[in-house]
């Protein structure tokens, strides 16, 4: 570890930081006014280097979209659905009917999932996780 620090000019770093630190104030995210500002920094890099991994703003735009990220995932994450809920979400996005479900599960017991009647077993959350080509623990209470 000491080779690797005394490679790096820790004099020109800081001159180097100080000039970035004025422009972009780059922080970790701790309150809203914070989130803002880094929202729109990210915007900014996306605007300038868009989906180009190799523009030289895109390492930049990384860490930047990993700060806004982590603070999304603490302070916006959506609450958790219920799994008949879910099942009737992925049912009306790809436009079904409850009878286009039949080979995975007898129209009457879809039904009374749907209802909130009966639950949805592990094995079935397979069956369904197969049937739409996503995961399992979508079907999974929480």
């Amino acid at each position: 570890m000491q080779a690797a620090s005394a490679a790096i000019d820790v004099k020109g770093l800081q001159k180097a930081w100080t000039a970035f630190d004025r422009i972009a104030h780059l922080r970790p995210i701790r309150s809203d006014k914070e989130y803002e500002r880094t929202v729109a920094l990210m915007n900014t890099l996306l605007d300038a280097a868009g989906d180009d991994e190799n523009h030289p703003m895109s390492g930049l735009l990384d860490l930047v979209s990993d700060l806004v990220e982590d603070y999304d995932a603490v302070h916006f994450t959506p609450p958790a659905a219920q799994p008949k809920d879910v099942l009737q979400h992925l049912i009306e996005m790809r436009g079904l009917r409850q009878s286009d479900l039949s080979e995975v599960i007898p129209q009457s017991n879809l039904s009374a999932i749907l209802a909130g009647k009966r639950k949805i077993s592990a094995a079935l959350a397979g069956k369904f996780a197969k049937f739409f080509d996503v995961s399992p623990a979508l079907f999974i209470p929480v």
